[in-house]
């Protein structure tokens, strides 16, 4: 299942050679940032691990439906793995019997960043002295996010993006039309995951479509419909926060491709995607700092369109 990852050609040679010699690592740290895969590289891994041979199995495990495949991550507000899951799945993995289909057992830690002190120790107790046949496969988005204690147990890889015209290609494969497979590949640097919850998710989808709608009013000087625009979000912090997240990529490909802001952002100039960078850099930073998120709306709104 491996070939099924887009490029990152090195990465699976090795991991390929490794599970073929039976020399895979008990516990693997894949590293990229958001988008990249690395939660798709970790299930072709794991299908790969579980059964060699393929087959429905494997193709369960792609999507997350297989019972040999355990998950850890992060719950809550925080965000954070609780002490306590990670306990009950050291007792199921030490518990159950492996099934007889499967060649071991595999437990996912999605965003293993998010193991705190405790939850890390006990996770390190099942690392240090692992079951037989389980193979621990962890996720991150960077190296250094995560505790040196777990990131010392693991053999750690780089997921990276893949070429934009790669990209694109791939996303038609995938349904998307040409010209929009083109576009995202392009705004999402290759990210394929992103640009793929561009297309599917409506939310994620709507958030894109707004951050347009204000990059057009901020080239206008339209102060007021920009402040009529971001309103809405004067009481949903992560709602606003997606959107400067949808911004900051829209002005960072102007930046690359000034043609870019006449083509899907109303006239934006690279100049003042390079300013509305800086002041959306301060709002998050007043938003993630728990400033009054209504005076913080209020001002990226002026700043913004000025």
């Amino acid at each position: 299942m491996l070939e099924r990852l887009a490029g990152n050609m090195a990465l699976k040679s090795e991991l390929g050679a490794a599970l073929g010699a039976g020399r895979l690592p008990h516990a693997i740290l894949l590293v990229g940032e958001p988008g990249c895969g690395a939660g798709f590289a970790a299930r072709c891994l794991a299908a790969d691990y579980l059964y060699p041979q393929g087959g429905p199995h494997a193709e369960a495990v792609l999507k997350k439906e297989d019972t040999e495949c355990l998950v850890l991550q992060g719950e809550g507000a925080s965000g954070q793995i609780a002490v306590k899951r990670v306990r009950e799945m050291r007792e199921a993995i030490q518990r159950s019997a492996l099934s007889t289909d499967a060649a071991g057992r595999v437990l996912f830690i999605y965003g293993a960043q998010n193991l705190n002190g405790s939850s890390a120790n006990a996770m390190l107790k099942i690392i240090e002295e692992p079951p037989e046949g389980v193979l621990f496969v962890l996720t991150a988005t960077s190296a250094a996010t995560v505790l040196p204690t777990i990131r010392s147990r693991c053999a750690a890889y780089t997921i990276a993006p893949v070429p934009t015209d790669e990209c694109a290609a791939l996303l038609t494969r995938e349904g998307l039309p040409a010209r929009l497979a083109q576009e995202l590949a392009f705004l999402y640097e290759g990210h394929i995951g992103t640009a793929l919850q561009a297309f599917r998710n409506d939310t994620f989808k709507a958030a894109l479509g707004l951050a347009k709608e204000l990059c057009s009013y901020a080239a206008q000087n339209d102060t007021y419909r920009t402040l009529v625009l971001v309103t809405k979000y004067e009481r949903d912090r992560e709602s606003f926060l997606a959107l400067l997240w949808q911004l900051d990529q829209l002005c960072s490909a102007v930046l690359r491709r000034p043609a870019y802001g006449a083509e899907q952002c109303g006239g934006l100039t690279p100049d003042r995607a390079a300013r509305i960078l800086q002041v959306s850099a301060a709002t998050r930073k007043a938003v993630t700092g728990n400033g009054n998120l209504r005076l913080a709306v209020a001002v990226f709104a002026a700043e913004a369109a000025r």
